[in-house]
C-alpha cells in the first residue's frame, strides 16, 4: 500500500474536522480534534484495503 496520501481537511461550522483521502474514493472520516482526526484517517486508510 502507498506510504503517502493527499488529504483534504476542513473544519465545519459546528467545529468538526473532516478529512478526505484524495487517492482513495469514499475514504473519509471526521473528529472533534485534529489529533483524533489524523488517527481516524490512518484507521480509515487501513480499513479501505480490507
Amino acid at each position: 500500500m502507498k506510504e503517502k496520501y493527499t488529504l483534504i481537511i476542513e473544519k465545519d461550522e459546528d467545529g468538526w474536522f473532516t478529512s478526505e483521502v484524495v487517492e482513495l474514493p469514499g475514504c473519509h472520516t471526521q473528529a472533534k480534534s485534529m489529533d483524533q482526526l489524523l488517527e481516524r484517517t490512518k484507521e480509515a486508510i487501513k480499513g479501505y484495503a480490507v
